[in-house]
């Protein structure tokens, strides 16, 4: 899907990423690191909502590189950002409503399926979305970026501020979302424990630069957490 090479990218003159060369393909690809690391930076640049300061960027083949980000819902790309990521105002029905705008398929079957992985939605269709709990919160945001049919779901730091059973219940959802769509799953965390039991691959960043990229089932605890310390 995404095609990664020498990128650089930060806010304004400063630089955060520095030269990360990788690609995403029909998997979960994790991307962990502590607060500082750049993952957030990495996700906006892949949603194209900062530019790049060098390097390329390409998706399916395509380069994006300085594409706006208005185009990437059409691209097939959505982008779950950690915090404002629902309507407040608005019902969760209305939320999803406004999230199936793009895509073929009819409004009323895409919220049926949103329900059926967010049963907790289904029973809070009608309520505003700010009177949810911080879980109900993130499951809305989740399920209005499936409202688009997107190929590609960039979720940044989804568990942030969550019990632990929102936590299990949101990751258990995102891994079911993969397999029953088969979507490709970019997912910046911090959680490196619940990340390892659905990620494919593997991306540690430290201090914006590359750690370490491998499968999962190649990675020790101990990898990650020395790239915490750094």
């Amino acid at each position: 899907m995404f095609d990664v090479q020498s990128l650089r990218s930060g806010y304004g003159e400063m630089s955060v990423l520095k030269d990360l060369t990788f690609s995403v393909s029909d998997e979960i690809f994790a991307v962990l690191g502590a607060n500082g690391a750049g993952k957030t930076t990495l996700l906006k640049t892949l949603a194209r909502l900062l530019p790049l300061q060098a390097g390329s960027l390409s998706l399916n083949g395509a380069d994006v590189s300085r594409s706006p980000a208005y185009a990437m819902p059409d691209a097939g790309v959505a982008y779950v950002p950690q915090e404002e990521n629902v309507f407040p105002d608005l019902s969760v029905q209305e939320n999803l409503s406004i999230g199936g705008r793009t895509g073929h398929r009819t409004k009323a079957e895409k919220i049926e399926e949103v329900f059926a992985l967010f049963p907790r939605l289904k029973e809070r269709r009608g309520q505003a979305a700010g009177s949810l709990s911080g879980g109900e919160g993130q499951m809305l945001a989740v399920g209005r970026a499936l409202m688009q049919d997107p190929k590609v779901l960039l979720l940044d730091e989804p568990s942030a501020g969550l019990s632990p059973l929102f936590v299990d219940a949101l990751f258990s959802s995102i891994a079911e979302t993969r397999k029953e769509r088969g979507l490709t799953i970019v997912l910046a965390e911090q959680n490196a424990v619940k990340t390892l039991e659905i990620a494919d691959r593997v991306m540690v960043l430290s201090l914006g630069e590359m750690h370490l990229l491998r499968p999962r089932s190649e990675l020790q605890m101990s990898d990650i957490t020395a790239a915490y310390h750094i």
